[in-house]
């Protein structure tokens, strides 16, 4: 397999503070690779030593196998993408797609040419002569994409790119994003706090948490099997019980939760008897199982009706007084549920992932 990125052992220290401690992946060429974290766990001071804007501590970056130890951002074969798009607006969009070409020299002809062969690989033919103010939203997001595309970059580096737009707006880009990246072929690289954006376009995710990688795989993976309790409560929604595990057998656990509630779920490598977290998905919980053999079952009140249309959620409430969040399927009526009905609410031992307890690294 072709990688248009290797990142080996990668350190970035401010003083004494680490922001991107001992990181190591690759990513293959033509994928479309996020990295998936809180605002401060260092995504972007990772992003700005592969652009070149940083030095790295330690570690290497080789792009398409060259290292880039001592290379400038301007030699370097990676185009940014930034949230705030830095368009020209005196320029038209052709003008702003052909900049960096006319920096390089390249002859008018040629120039003309692939400005016109990128409007019509993003979806924009036509729209060379108009000026950056009568663009959308989405359509300057892909003239920005395009002026670094035309230079035919072997990294496309985007930082929160969606992160100005409107939610709507927003939304259609995640798609208009995937396609693109699938279209053109160019090897992207996405920064995002938003876990819907990475999940939507990414091939692979890496998961980050103060300066580490906690998880890497498939959006799949991510979701259904986290391998850390931190990818299980930043990926998705997930309600969260404290607890302890009073017994082990094979891959299940039996946890007995601080508020005295008792239930078999699946075991994580390294759950053992003792203090332990249970995390469990709102669309893993049935409500009111019409028949509840080998479901853990639990009654519950309702709060509230969190209508969403087909996001639709009950925020609900255990006798003790935890609140728990449990999706609300379309496909069965629900008339009877309104705000203080008790209600019972049950789950496969599958659905529900444990593991052990940890202190929280400084």
């Amino acid at each position: 397999m072709q990688y248009d990125l290797v990142i080996s052992r990668l350190v970035k220290e401010f003083g004494t503070f680490r922001a991107v401690d001992d990181v190591s992946f690759e990513v293959p060429k033509g994928s479309f690779f996020s990295i998936l974290g809180p605002s401060g766990c260092g995504k972007t001071t990772l992003l700005r030593m592969i652009a070149g804007f940083e030095e790295q501590t330690s570690g290497r970056i080789e792009i398409s196998g060259q290292d880039m130890r001592g290379v400038t951002p301007n030699r370097r074969p990676v185009n940014l993408v930034f949230q705030h798009l830095a368009l020209f607006p005196m320029m038209n969009v052709a003008e702003n797609i052909a900049f960096g070409l006319r920096r390089r020299k390249v002859p008018a002809a040629e120039i003309r040419r692939r400005t016109e062969e990128m409007l019509e690989r993003v979806g924009l033919p036509g729209y060379g002569a108009k000026r950056i103010h009568q663009l959308s939203g989405g359509q300057k997001q892909r003239v920005a994409i395009a002026r670094c595309l035309v230079l035919d970059p072997k990294l496309l580096l985007l930082d929160e790119p969606l992160g100005a737009l409107d939610l709507k707006l927003r939304e259609q880009m995640k798609v208009e994003l995937k396609k693109l990246q699938a279209k053109v072929g160019t090897t992207f690289i996405y920064i995002t706090h938003d876990q819907s954006e990475a999940l939507v376009m990414s091939d692979t995710v890496a998961v980050m948490n103060r300066g580490r990688f906690e998880q890497v795989g498939s959006p799949q993976e991510l979701y259904m099997d986290p391998q850390t309790p931190f990818v299980a409560g930043f990926v998705g929604d997930n309600n969260r019980w404290e607890g302890t595990v009073e017994e082990v057998e094979g891959e299940t656990v039996l946890i007995r939760t601080d508020e005295a509630l008792v239930f078999r779920a699946r075991r994580k490598a390294d759950a053992h008897k003792g203090p332990a977290t249970l995390f469990l998905r709102p669309e893993a919980m049935v409500i009111d199982p019409v028949g509840t053999d080998g479901l853990n079952t639990f009654p519950a009140v309702v709060k509230a009706i969190l209508f969403d249309g087909a996001n639709s959620r009950l925020l609900t409430v255990t006798p003790s007084g935890h609140e728990l969040l449990a999706a609300l399927p379309q496909n069965r009526a629900f008339d009877h549920i309104r705000p203080g009905a008790e209600i019972t609410l049950g789950w496969h031992p599958h659905s529900g992932i444990v593991f052990a307890r940890r202190e929280e690294r400084p």
